[in-house]
């Protein structure tokens, strides 16, 4: 990847590597999510590579964050897709062209893996990113809203 940054799919073995990254994110996104949940689905996720991939992201053999990509199939994109589900840079590597690095190299994995589409959800306030969204090619879908419907056991 140009200018320093690099991908490397996170293992199991990563988990606490990978755990302060995606609470720095949730912090960042105001999520809320208590910690053992946060462990049980980043672990489920590293483990089983049929419910997606997430890589961490180094700039110069830093580690800058981490992105996150889940499958689906789509009717209307005839085919498979995933959703970006996350993306997260640490501020001292924010500005860097590591976002646009980073989702190039995502969208090249995921044409390789056959992909019809990829798809991710911004804060409407966060307009650095959808700047950079949109400049990398993903259009946003005004017409749409996503809603979410949390099916607990």
């Amino acid at each position: 990847m140009s200018g320093g940054w690099t991908l490397t799919q996170a293992a199991p073995a990563q988990l606490d590597t990978v755990l302060p990254l995606v609470r720095a994110y949730h912090e960042f996104e105001h999520i809320t999510l208590d910690a053992a949940t946060r462990r049980r689905a980043v672990a489920e996720l590293l483990g089983d590579a049929r419910r997606g991939t997430l890589w961490l992201v180094h700039h110069d053999g830093e580690l800058a964050g981490y992105v996150a990509i889940c499958p689906g199939y789509s009717i209307e994109f005839a085919g498979f897709d995933a959703f970006v589900d996350e993306f997260f840079l640490v501020p001292e590597h924010r500005g860097q062209g590591g976002g646009r690095a980073v989702l190039e190299r995502v969208k090249d994995a995921a044409r390789a893996l056959g992909l019809r589409a990829l798809h991710l959800e911004v804060a409407r306030d966060n307009t650095r990113a959808r700047g950079l969204y949109d400049a990398c090619g993903f259009d946003a879908r005004e017409r749409y809203v996503l809603m979410s419907a949390r099916l607990d056991p």
